[in-house]
């Protein structure tokens, strides 16, 4: 599928030069929860585009709140000045994630970005505070967390650090819901810990933190005066439930990070929420956080934020993502014991994964995961890779009946990869034939 004589000038982010021109992997256009390709298909799309369009594609509020603001505006910064939108989009943020608690908003254009801020922010709060010792940052090992220098330093998965040096020197990474080591690295470094930051549902695997471990989080927040950071970048927005999956934690987090759900992928945008005590800290000492992007908090971006908040209102979005998530469990859990590829489901909410065994029995390893996602691609719907499986991260406003077909989509990219398996053998060992870019 991949014509070389018309290949463009595109490098696509994390696809093998090998794919790069593929008709099949060009999108063309989107609506609703439908994408179409350049090859004349059209999936389902179950993943919400990178997991950053909860309403679906298309929606005409955002895109009319948007377009308007570009006429009125085009551009208006919030370098050295602020603008009346980001003032709204901020003060509708601080809102709906709770003002007894948060109190400022600082606007990004990405996640990654937006954790490189939360690095300067948790640092500066910390010399604020007179312990300049504090500088490490603490991350969980296989999240993500962006490929920016700061941001790639933080991720726990091994994409690369060290190829392109990054500094890792001031931060550490413990395994998620393993509390002894959390105790542990406590007892050596905790009087050096400016913050730990985690997501409350792993991006990589869907894996959720678990109750015990967040409370001795906080538990430790208390002892030793560190910043917890809540990365929200795709637990937010109802994908777990809740407008923001800390929401159910006992404490609130210092600082929340949100970005993909933001203007429902409409725009390049990110923003950081600061409690109260972080941002009467650095306001009372005339802090001037040294962070600043172009193309943030501009009136487009602020006028779609505004919009997808009003959209999720109109639309009960976030009682349809509970209703939603509930059925996808029970199909999800009626597909692990029918199929027996299949090893188990993670996850919460609309936000899933599904570990996946080999026809021999073992964790379908990592070489083998693009078949098995092409094969669900060849059956009609788009689903994301994920560790020893793929991940479903279906829109909030799918139909049941919408569910049902990216339930049999899998069920049938799964009996396909395993008779191609059984044909040729492992994707690895044969010509990628139904192999995409993880």
């Amino acid at each position: 599928m991949n014509d070389q004589s018309r290949r463009s000038a595109l490098w696509p982010a994390l696809v093998a030069p090998a794919d790069h021109g593929r008709s099949d992997l060009c999108a063309t256009g989107a609506r609703g929860v439908r994408v179409r390709y350049d090859d004349g298909t059209e999936r389902l799309c179950g993943t919400s585009g990178l997991w950053n369009t909860p309403l679906g594609y298309g929606n005409e509020a955002i895109t009319q709140a948007a377009a308007a603001a570009l006429t009125d505006a085009s551009y208006l910064g919030v370098f050295r000045y602020e603008n009346a939108y980001a003032r709204r989009a901020a003060d509708a943020l601080v809102e709906v994630a709770g003002p007894a608690h948060y109190q400022r908003v600082m606007f990004s254009t990405s996640g990654g970005a937006a954790n490189d801020l939360v690095t300067k922010i948790v640092r500066h709060y910390q010399l604020v505070a007179g312990r300049p010792r504090r500088a490490v940052v603490v991350g969980l090992r296989s999240s993500y967390h962006g490929l920016t220098f700061g941001s790639f330093a933080l991720t726990g998965d091994d994409l690369g650090q060290a190829l392109y040096r990054v500094d890792q020197r001031y931060v550490r990474h413990v395994t998620p819901n393993r509390i002894d080591e959390l105790d542990e690295l406590m007892r050596r470094q905790g009087d050096q810990i400016a913050a730990v930051v985690v997501e409350p549902v792993l991006g990589t695997g869907a894996l959720p933190l678990e109750r015990a471990f967040v409370d001795r989080l906080l538990a430790h927040r208390r002892t030793h005066g560190y910043l917890l950071v809540a990365d929200e970048v795709a637990t937010g927005f109802g994908r777990t439930g809740p407008f923001f999956a800390s929401a159910a934690w006992s404490e609130q987090p210092d600082l929340l990070v949100t970005s993909k759900g933001l203007t429902n992928g409409t725009m390049a945008a990110a923003a950081v929420l600061l409690g109260t005590e972080v941002a009467e800290a650095l306001e009372g000492v005339g802090a001037v956080v040294s962070h600043a992007e172009t193309q943030a908090g501009t009136p487009p971006t602020c006028a779609a934020i505004l919009a997808t908040l009003a959209e999720f209102t109109r639309l009960d979005a976030i009682a349809r993502g509970h209703a939603l998530g509930a059925s996808l469990d029970a199909r999800l859990a009626r597909l692990v014991e029918a199929h027996p590829l299949l090893e188990s489901t993670t996850g919460v909410g609309l936000f899933r994964a599904l570990r996946v065994r080999t026809p021999q029995g073992a964790a379908l390893p990592d070489a083998e995961v693009p078949a098995l996602v092409g094969a669900v691609r060849a059956e009609g719907a788009v689903v994301h890779p994920g560790p020893a499986g793929i991940q479903l991260l279906p829109a909030l406003v799918y139909t049941e009946d919408e569910l049902d077909e990216l339930v049999d989509a899998v069920a049938r990219g799964l009996d396909r990869y395993a008779d191609a398996t059984r044909r040729e053998g492992p994707a690895g060992l044969r010509p990628a034939l139904v192999a995409v870019a993880p």
